[in-house]
């Protein structure tokens, strides 16, 4: 069979894939094609509907923005009618209460006990200035205490990311975490004040019908239909041919691919890579995603009702977060005066293994220990879904493995890019990554710089958009 020839070979249908291959359209490139091993476009920010009508995202997706293009093309898929804009309500649960989200702005809210151990700490890391941390954990400890660090930031990420603070880096943080300011939060205590506005977030919109994968449904909509080829895995790659080869036995010689598959997947299918280079990829580490959704017939209780999501650090339940989900938008259950939802997260990994066949279970007792929900009478369905690859892990020596083998990817023509192309939590948001297929199509046709791959810090100072 003789290979079809396309200049831009994008892998992936994502929010990367897309955003790529939205970009070359609008420049006026003909000349390339999409592949997608999965018979919709969106990747991991895709909706299901389950039997019952219940829709369910891959986590909890929300929608906020560092990029003035990436509005402007939210606003061309859905237009201004097709959003709900929402004032963030995050919470912790602990302590048998809800405490506002950040939680080190709000400590007033834990016991007495509690609280003192956490004042205590942060006056420690006053009086004593620690040395320059090595890994989140001495990261943790560094700028927020010993009692902060054991009552909420070591057990919850812990929770979230499936491995230790201590394995991992923090220079993926920027925007991510609040940092303690003590006269801040005396005054919080002393005033009786909550604390909520911090972080890029605090405003987000969710669309009206369709769940996130709504979006990317209509963002695929937009690229030409032929640019775009679903249920097409790629089953290999020849590095020296410069070729793809599908599932569907079709071969692809290229000129410039583009690759969103994992890092670590895209190099063992490359035939003609350095042996090396392969084992390096293989050593990146990430965390798999389990999605548990429960329907419930009734409406929220009234703590709930205004509620976006909550972290939930302790062990009395299995997961790390729960979405009201059905407060994004009354269309994401059947009949909202009769339905409401909850949209649990449970990570995994080898240092967190979780047994799947028990989780549903342990989910509902998690939720009935935490108050959610009353009773299971009042389940009218649930969806389990899992996903390998759910976060890419800012693991200690990430970096180094990155600027090793992606520089030598890109010396060959093939450019890795996305949640997990890139492989960088700190702009793996769907702003970022969909910026990330947008900044390569750039670089490719006029010489732009690809600056969210390579520079995460410039994306997410605060207050700036770009």
């Amino acid at each position: 069979m003789l290979p079809k020839k396309v200049k831009y070979l994008i892998l992936g249908a994502g929010p990367t894939g897309l955003g790529a291959a939205l970009r070359l359209q609008e420049l006026g490139e003909t000349d390339f094609l999409v592949l997608e091993k999965e018979p919709y476009a969106g990747g991991l920010a895709t909706t299901f509907t389950d039997e019952k009508g219940f829709l369910w995202d891959i986590g909890g997706h929300v929608q906020f923005s560092h990029y003035h293009y990436f509005d402007q093309v939210m606003e061309r898929a859905l237009g201004a009618e097709g959003w709900l804009h929402h004032q963030r309500e995050s919470w912790v649960w602990m302590h048998h209460r809800f405490i506002p989200y950040p939680f080190q702005n709000n400590i007033r809210h834990l016991p007495a006990a509690a609280l003192e151990k956490c004042l205590e700490g942060i006056r420690e890391i006053y009086r004593h200035k620690p040395e320059t941390p090595q890994n989140f954990a001495e990261w943790i400890l560094a700028g927020m205490g010993k009692g902060i660090a054991g009552e909420f930031m070591f057990p919850y990420n812990f929770k979230v990311w499936a491995y230790p603070p201590a394995e991992m880096t923090y220079h993926w943080i920027g925007e991510r975490v609040a940092t303690v300011d003590l006269e801040r939060i005396e005054r919080n205590i002393a005033e009786g004040r909550d604390d909520l506005s911090w972080g890029p977030n605090n405003t987000f919109g969710f669309p009206k019908f369709g769940g996130t994968g709504g979006i990317w449904k209509k963002v695929a909509g937009m690229i030409h239909p032929e640019k775009i080829r679903l249920s097409e895995p790629v089953t290999g790659i020849e590095v020296n041919q410069k070729s793809v080869q599908s599932g569907t036995g079709e071969i692809y010689q290229y000129e410039r691919l583009l690759s969103t598959l994992p890092l670590d997947i895209m190099t063992r299918l490359c035939s003609g890579l350095p042996s090396g280079l392969v084992q390096r990829a293989g050593q990146l580490v990430h965390s798999s995603t389990n999605i548990i959704g429960i329907g419930l017939k009734g409406s929220p209780k009234p703590e709930l009702k205004t509620k976006c999501w909550m972290y939930f650090p302790e062990s009395n339940c299995p997961f790390y977060r729960v979405t009201v989900f059905s407060n994004y938008s009354p269309n994401n259950v059947p009949d909202s005066s009769r339905n409401w939802s909850l949209m649990t997260e449970i990570s995994e990994s080898p240092a967190k293994p979780v047994n799947r066949e028990t989780l549903l279970e342990e989910t509902i007792q998690g939720l009935l220990n935490t108050r959610l929900i009353d009773s299971r009478e009042d389940i009218v369905s649930t969806w389990q879904y899992h996903t390998d690859y759910g976060y890419p892990t800012p693991y200690l020596g990430r970096n180094a493995i990155l600027q090793e083998v992606l520089p030598s990817l890109q010396a060959l023509d093939i450019y890795s890019r996305g949640r997990f192309g890139a492989w960088k939590y700190e702009v793996s948001n769907q702003d970022h990554s969909f910026m990330q297929g947008v900044e390569w199509a750039s670089h490719m046709l006029l010489g732009e710089e690809e600056v969210t791959a390579f520079y995460p810090e410039r994306i997410n100072a605060a207050g700036k958009k770009i």
